[in-house]
This record gives C-alpha cells, structure tokens and sequence, in this order.
C-alpha cells in the first residue's frame, strides 16, 4: 500500500480509503457485522490506514460496528485515521429541531455521541456531510476549531461542496484563524467529471485534498453492466431500476443505457483493464487515483471479494496513454469559462507551470486548468506570470 498526504498536513493516508456506508445496511449491505470485521481486517493487512464512515449511516450502526471493531483492535488505533461526518439527523423518526444541521449546538453534541458510538477518544478528520443554509459559516467554523482546540478533532474535512461553498470555506477559516479544511469528498468518477471544473481547482490551488465517493458511479464501472441485458439482479443499479428511483450514488440501469458515449467508454475501460490483466473496477479508481489533488479515493465494498478485487488497484500504473485516452472516452462538454479561459491563459498557464513543475511527475487532464494545476500549486505562483 502506498501513502500520500492529505492536503496541505503531515498527515499521511494510505491511497485507499474503506468507507463503512455498506455497514450495517440490512437491506443491501454486508450480511453481518462479523463480514464487516472481517473486511476491516483484511483492509489493515493490505496496509490500508484510513476507515470513513457517518454518523447518519443506518441510525449510528455504521459507526458502532467500526467502534466495536476498535475495541477489539485497540493497539491499532493510533495507526489509523478514523474520518466521520456530521450534518444530518441521526435518526430522523426521533430528530429534534436541534438535531442536525452545522450549528455550535450540534457540532458539540454531535461529536460525543460519534465518540461514544465509535469508542474513541478522539476523531482524527471530522467531516461536515452537507452545506448548511442555515447556520452562519463562521459559527460553524468557530466550532471545529474549539473541537480541534480540545482535543476531540484533529483534522477538518467537509463533503459535497460547490466550488464557491469550498472556498468560501478556506477563505474564511485563514481569515479568521480557524482551523483550515484538509479535505473534501465529491462524487467523482469516469461518468461523473463535472467535479474538475470548481470543486478541483479549488482543491488544486488551495492544497486541499479531493477524496472522490462513487468512484465505480453506483455500480456502473464495475464492469457487470450488459448491454441489452441489464444489471445483475441484487446490485445497486438493479435496485434503482426496480424502484424507479434513480440517484446519483444509485444509478438506474437506464439512466445511461441509451447513451452510446458511456458504452464506448465501458469498452475502452475493459480494453486497458485486458492490457495490465486486471478488473475493470481496478482501471476505473487507478485513473481517479492519478488524477491531481487525489491523494486516496473512497471504496465501498459489500464483501471480501469485492475488497479484493479492489485491492488490485494500487498493483500498477496506468500509462499516459492509457489516461489520455479515459479522459477523452469521459469528456464531457464544457461550460462557457472552461471554453473561453484556456484561449485567454493559456500562454501564462502553461509558462508558470513549467516553471513551477519542472520537477514533478506530468499530470494528465481535459481540461486546460486541471492539466496544469499541481495539487500544491498555489494561485499567487500563476498570477505572478
């Protein structure tokens, strides 16, 4: 397993990250807390150190099947990076009018209960799950800091953030001395690239870590999609289908069925994926995993084997051909400032990151700011040009 930092911090992650959202779920999760164990187990022998999960998965079950995993692990806990998040109700039956949302109230009660539920002492990257119109950002700022003051947090994430939400967000923190964001969690995957747009480039220019949710989109990079066919029976996508309900994290078979780019784009997933003999699952998170800002990418995984095969992603490379050729099969069309800034830029673009990236590893991308943006590439370096 290979590590990278998180963001701007010291802290080092490892490339994968178990997200536990399948722990606990009776109707389509693991079968059992013992499976759940088992899955933490095998993840921690293949050198993986960061486990995420919610407060608001299945009511808390999902954070109490990792706490009472810790507890029989308990030599391990300062190995790991436990991540959580806070925002929506724990219980929505029973939710009083306090009980969610971003406010010092909740923030403050929201951490012991996930304390408590997680046996832990402390929380090593407490997450905000979702953007809360109601509360002024700086009471809820003020708030992760007091808790990264005292002991209870020690690194700030947020989730599901607009671009202006995310810089909003550092802006005001290093404004006001707060506690600065390490990190945020998108939906990001071959079939969903609109993320690059904002969300990347604040996470490109300000040092803040991308970890991409939904890396296989729901199931339809998993490479069990047939065309004409459908979904197998008992997958997310099938379910969706069934229910007519379809979402972003579940998919309907539908939803892209009809469209002849994601087919070409599937075809040439299992093309690379032939090429290095592995899955197409595998090929789908390693182009995450070599995008820029991307230090370790979200995995769900229902059971061991599914673990493993997802293992397979840090045990090769793909080439720069290979990531050119996913990003051109995935390219979706451009808004109006990515087709009109990179005639206006991209001379002094392109000169200032030579400059700056002489050195480091080139980086691939559609898109003319994500091709010449390095995770650590600061915006004063590019206006100075």
């Amino acid at each position: 397993m290979d590590y990278a930092y998180l963001g701007n911090s010291g802290l080092k992650v490892s490339r994968l990250c178990l997200g536990a959202m399948q722990f606990g779920d009776t109707s389509a999760g693991c079968e059992s807390e013992e499976v759940c164990h088992a899955i933490m187990d095998r993840f921690v022998a293949a050198g993986g150190n960061f486990i995420d999960t919610a407060d608001t998965y299945h009511k808390g079950e999902s954070e109490r099947i990792v706490g009472r995993w810790l507890a029989k692990n308990a030599s391990l806990r300062s190995r790991l990076v436990i991540a959580t998040k806070l925002r929506q109700p724990v219980d929505p039956s029973s939710a009083g009018p306090n009980d969610l949302g971003l406010s010092r109230h909740h923030i403050l009660n929201a951490v012991e209960e996930s304390l408590e539920r997680l046996q832990c002492k402390y929380i090593d990257l407490y997450q905000c799950h979702v953007w809360d119109d109601g509360t002024p950002l700086e009471e809820t700022l003020h708030a992760l800091d007091t808790l990264v003051r005292n002991g209870k947090v020690r690194y700030v994430g947020w989730s599901n953030l607009t671009g202006y939400q995310l810089m909003k967000v550092v802006l005001l923190s290093k404004s006001m001395g707060f506690t600065a964001p390490v990190s945020i969690q998108s939906q990001y995957s071959l079939l969903c690239r609109a993320t690059e747009w904002e969300v990347g480039e604040v996470c490109a220019r300000e040092g803040v870590a991308l970890l991409p949710w939904s890396g296989l989109k729901g199931g339809w990079l998993s490479g069990k999609m047939v065309r004409g066919v459908g979904a197998p029976e008992g997958s997310r996508v099938a379910v969706a289908e069934a229910s007519g309900k379809s979402m972003q994290s579940h998919p309907s078979f539908s939803q892209f069925s009809g469209n002849e780019g994601v087919w070409e784009l599937l075809a040439g997933v299992e093309a690379i994926a032939k090429e290095h003999g592995t899955s197409v699952p595998a090929v789908a998170l390693r182009w995450l995993l070599q995008r820029p800002a991307v230090p370790s990418i979200v995995i769900g995984c229902r059971t061991l084997a599914q673990l493993e095969d997802n293992l397979k992603t840090i045990t090769f490379s793909l080439t720069p051909a290979q990531m050119s050729s996913l990003d051109e099969l995935s390219a979706i069309p451009a808004p109006y400032r990515e087709c009109v800034l990179p005639f206006l830029l991209a001379g002094p673009l392109l000169l200032a990151c030579s400059h700056a990236q002489r050195n480091r590893p080139s980086l691939t991308g559609s898109h003319i700011h994500f091709l010449t943006h390095g995770p650590r590439l600061k915006h004063t370096q590019l206006m100075r040009w």
